[in-house]
């Protein structure tokens, strides 16, 4: 299993869950993807695409008072 850290903090749509989509396009199965952002929109899009996409969004949580957040994914 491989931990793979995205950060994106700072970029604004679609930038985010692009970078998430290639990211899981990479991953095996089992992978820890970490995704770091500033955007809210992004906040909310990513964990719908994983979930469309079938893939387990374990944890979201925000940081620095809300101003940063901080996505768990499993492959």
């Amino acid at each position: 299993m491989t931990e793979v850290e995205i950060d994106v903090r700072g970029q604004t749509c679609p930038t985010p869950l692009v970078e998430c989509r290639k990211a899981l396009r990479k991953a095996s199965p089992g992978d820890l993807i970490i995704i770091k952002g500033t955007h809210p929109a992004s906040r909310k899009e990513i964990p719908m695409a994983c979930e469309a996409m079938g893939l387990e969004v374990l944890d979201i949580e925000d940081k620095e008072g809300g101003k940063e957040w901080e996505i768990r994914i499993r492959r």
